[in-house]
């Protein structure tokens, strides 16, 4: 049954619901009690990050199926952890304030880097190395796995600061509060069509290689990773459609505040 890709494919929908509510209810559960909590909430899932990173390295080699689920669960693994450190506030950026208004935009930019910046250099070094492990390796999918994810965040972000429609502050953390005023509302962006184009782009190149492929296992690793393109893209459309995305998530979620800062206009917008 794991060898057909129809059923890779749900298993990465799944993965992505699951894997993310996981992720939210515990830094829900860890603001609640405080920074301390927030700390020993990463530590604890320090073996995430450690399975992630010897489940990927030991399947270089593997181009079986099962090589195929390991290198994509372990390149989510990796990425879990490395998000869950990002939403407690232990690794983030050393701008950690509102941005105030009227700010140029060179400036505006640069606080809105400072905001994550440690989180995205330690999330580039994470996959520079795993191309370099890579390199010429028989199952590359791991590597594959995390590309997808690093770019398409890139991308979110990005659109993020220019402007969109519609921008869900409901799972932010408390202690990240201040994320909200690096954001813009806006009708549209310029990035925003080359992101959708490239994603679907990417979508349909993996799900074309998915009839194409030599053997089971490659099928396999082209699904998971047309799915999880897929849903990027579905993510993205989610900050221009008003879809209430959030109900995904929000009934498995402890209540809290919504966050209070404010999201900046952009002069279209008004």
């Amino acid at each position: 049954m794991l060898h057909s890709p129809w059923i890779a494919a749900l298993l990465a929908l799944f993965l992505w619901w699951f894997s993310t509510g996981a992720i939210l209810m515990t830094v829900r559960r860890a603001d609640k009690e405080g920074a301390k909590a927030r700390l020993w909430a990463v530590l604890w899932n320090l073996p995430f990050l450690v399975i992630g990173g010897v489940g990927f390295v030991d399947t270089l080699a593997n181009d079986s199926v099962a090589g195929i689920y390991v290198a994509f669960l372990s390149a989510l693994a990796l990425w879990g952890w490395i998000e869950l450190a990002f939403l407690t506030g232990v690794i983030t950026g050393p701008v950690r304030q509102p941005l105030k208004n009227g700010v140029p935009e060179w400036e505006r930019f640069i606080r809105a880097w400072g905001t994550i910046a440690y989180h995205e250099m330690l999330l580039a070094f994470t996959l520079i190395a795993m191309v370099l492990l890579s390199y010429g390796a028989e199952n590359q999918f791991g590597m594959w796995t995390f590309a997808v994810l690093f770019c398409a965040r890139v991308s979110a972000k990005l659109n993020l600061y220019l402007g969109v429609r519609k921008i869900n502050v409901e799972f932010i953390p408390e202690h990240l509060n201040h994320l909200p005023s690096h954001f813009r509302i806006a009708r549209m962006n310029w990035l925003f069509p080359i992101s959708i184009t490239g994603l679907s782009v990417a979508a349909a190149f993996w799900l074309g290689h998915v009839w194409a492929a030599e053997g089971p296992a490659d099928a396999v690793g082209y699904a998971l990773l047309g799915a999880l393109t897929a849903l990027a893209l579905l993510e993205h459309w989610f900050m221009v459609l008003p879809l209430p995305d959030e109900r995904l998530w929000r009934w498995m979620l402890p209540e809290r505040p919504t966050p209070t800062q404010a999201i900046l206009p952009s002069e279209d917008a008004r």
